[in-house]
């Protein structure tokens, strides 16, 4: 083949690799904007709890069960976002 042919398909496949990983990082920082949203949806779950217990503090213990459910179920999705990231990253 032709030298130049040569050098120029080996600066298209670095090309290629960097503009791949270059993408995967901009995906798992994407994917990683799920976490901070977890973790709002956190702060109001126990924000609620707080303002609720204020106004009737004799159904403490039902709410906390509630807020416990909430906190799982957000949790959830911020385990979720991060494997994706994590996948994304290093798949």
């Amino acid at each position: 083949m032709n030298i130049f042919l040569d050098k120029f398909l080996v600066k298209l496949d670095v090309y290629n690799q960097t503009l791949l990983s270059a993408a995967r990082y901009n995906g798992a920082g994407m994917a990683t904007i799920g976490v901070a949203g977890a973790g709002v949806g956190i702060g109001v779950v126990f924000g609620s709890l707080v303002a609720s217990v204020a106004r009737n503090p004799y159904v403490k213990k039902d709410l906390f069960i509630y807020a416990l459910l909430g906190f799982a179920l957000t949790e959830a999705i911020a385990l979720f976002a991060l494997m994706m990231a994590f996948l994304i990253l290093f798949m």
